[in-house]
């Protein structure tokens, strides 16, 4: 029997078996109600509310500290001695490069398709609006991580859930906490496998071949997968075996490199027409309050703005939190204040590159797409760019590389931190994890496994759920925090670092 007919058999077997679960649970979790003429799924609203909610909480923090944030970035308020594993650049980074990914690029362009150019308006206001969601939960990550004796750092909301609600609600709080970090191991544990890993290498492996022409070559066959699959495996387990500081070492390096890469490319797209530029804004604002041939006209295309954005950045998910938590500091505000940077570099800069270079570009499969044809989102940004940039495709293929491999080295960390989380921190247990994790890497070039590839981000929303019900609980605290930053902020500013290390600090409510 060839690989090829095993790999289907369990294609075929697994999908079979986990379909009608995972259809079951996608109707409840993605559940649509009719909205102007449009279907709004209401997970979506139940990001964006906590956006909105949380923007109006803390007095719109991200515009207003975005500076600080900035300055935070570059380590103007670091201080020695911090517990934490990584600097706050490299925490940025390494959350980043879970949340850029394919949907940056092929998930873009299928929302300019369905929700017009306008859908771009809606897709900025979301990614502004999710900057608070991010702030509230990476300052609780931090807030009730957990340091070890080793120095390593284990946070999220398997850890804050229960340290909050236990703070704030006492035993009967403590009680639901637990139950929920169990919840929330799991069902980052299950996406990282399937979503965060085995659709990433799956992905690009697709794109590569595709590029190369390698349908019927050698690296098309089962062989040349299985290579693929090797290949990615052993890379990010030789980082795995690093922990947090080789994955952070890594994404400062990757993430950089592969956003300069793409938005370079945007902008040499953007610039030969440039002149079409003004014209380009023009019809994503128009489009976003006149929009034409758009189910549901101005309410539809705000609904798919709101889902790409919301799908995207990941606000509210509570996974960043577990690679922001491994942070140095000793203020968790502050972190939480980097944090909000996140959906900005992921969804108001890259997301909106995208979205301009297609508008402006106008390629034939874009138009047909917006005609109602089958045109696949890698192949509409692939277009876009090819207008300026014949042999962009091999960029393109290089970028969804690097995307894919940041991704899943950040998931692979934060699958580990759930794996302890469930099973212990034993070396044994951790190994193990890994060994698994490398697995599923080889599995994802010559397994689709849609349908767990489904169930896991119907799983990852259920996370938001509760995650956002305990971030609405315990936002007080994250005020409490944010406040006593800023005082150090200002003192800091004002005198030297040896005095504010010198000087206990006062932690106040406002």
């Amino acid at each position: 029997m060839s690989l090829d007919s095993v790999t289907t058999s369990i294609d075929d077997a697994v999908s079979g078996f986990f379909e009608p679960i995972a259809r079951k649970l996608g109707e409840i979790v993605f559940y649509s109600v009719p909205v102007g003429g449009t279907e709004l799924p209401l997970i979506v609203a139940w990001l964006v509310v906590a956006g909105l909610v949380f923007t109006t909480w803390f007095g719109f923090v991200q515009v207003r500290r975005f500076k600080v944030a900035l300055d935070v970035v570059r380590g103007k308020y670091d201080e020695k001695g911090s517990e934490g594993e990584v600097n706050h650049f490299q925490a940025l980074t390494a959350a980043v490069s879970g949340t850029v990914g394919l949907g940056n690029i092929a998930g873009v362009a299928v929302a300019v398709s369905i929700g017009g150019p306008g859908a771009t308006f809606w897709m900025i206001l979301c990614g502004l609006l999710g900057m608070a969601t991010k702030f509230v939960e990476v300052t609780l990550g931090v807030k009730y991580r957990e340091v070890h004796p080793d120095g390593t750092v284990s946070g999220g909301p398997m850890h804050y859930l229960p340290k909050g609600l236990a703070e704030r609600f006492g035993s009967g709080g403590a009680k639901l906490g637990k139950v929920l970090a169990v919840l929330a191991s799991v069902m980052v544990l299950f996406f990282g496998l399937f979503g965060g890993n085995l659709f990433q290498v799956n992905q690009s492996y697709t794109q590569l071949v595709s590029v190369a022409g390698g349908e019927n070559g050698a690296l098309g066959s089962s062989a040349g997968a299985l290579f693929f699959g090797l290949l990615i495996a052993a890379l990010v387990g030789i980082v795995l075996l690093g922990g947090i500081r080789s994955i952070a070492s890594v994404t400062s390096r990757l993430v950089p490199a592969m956003a300069i890469i793409y938005i370079a490319a945007c902008l040499l797209v953007i610039g030969v027409n440039v002149t079409e530029l003004p014209a380009a804004f023009a019809t994503i604002v128009d489009g976003a309050f006149h929009p034409e041939g758009v189910a549901g006209g101005i309410v539809g295309a705000l609904i798919i703005g709101f889902k790409r954005a919301a799908f995207s950045n990941e606000a509210g998910l509570g996974s960043a939190p577990i690679a922001h938590s491994a942070v140095k500091t000793k203020h968790p505000a502050s972190e939480g204040l980097v944090a909000l940077l996140e959906p900005f570099i992921d969804t108001v800069v890259i997301c909106t590159m995208t979205a301009l270079t297609i508008v402006i570009a106008n390629p034939a499969s874009w138009a047909a797409a917006r005609r109602g044809e089958s045109v696949g989102g890698v192949t509409i940004t692939s277009d876009a760019f090819g207008t300026v940039l014949p042999w962009f495709p091999y960029v393109l293929t290089v970028a969804v590389l690097l995307f894919a491999v940041s991704t899943v080295l950040t998931w692979g960390y934060y699958g580990l931190k759930a794996w302890t989380h469930l099973f212990g921190r034993s070396r044994v247990s951790e190994v193990a994890y890994k060994a698994l994790y490398t697995l599923f890497a080889v599995a994802g070039s010559l397994l689709t496994l849609q349908t767990l590839i489904d169930l896991a981000d119907a799983v990852l929303f259920v996370l938001a759920v509760i995650n956002i019900v305990g971030l609405y609980l315990l936002a007080p605290l994250v005020r409490r925090e944010l406040n006593s930053f800023l005082d150090f902020a200002r003192r800091k500013a004002t005198r030297t670092v040896e005095d504010v290390e010198e000087e206990p600090e006062t932690v106040g409510v406002r």
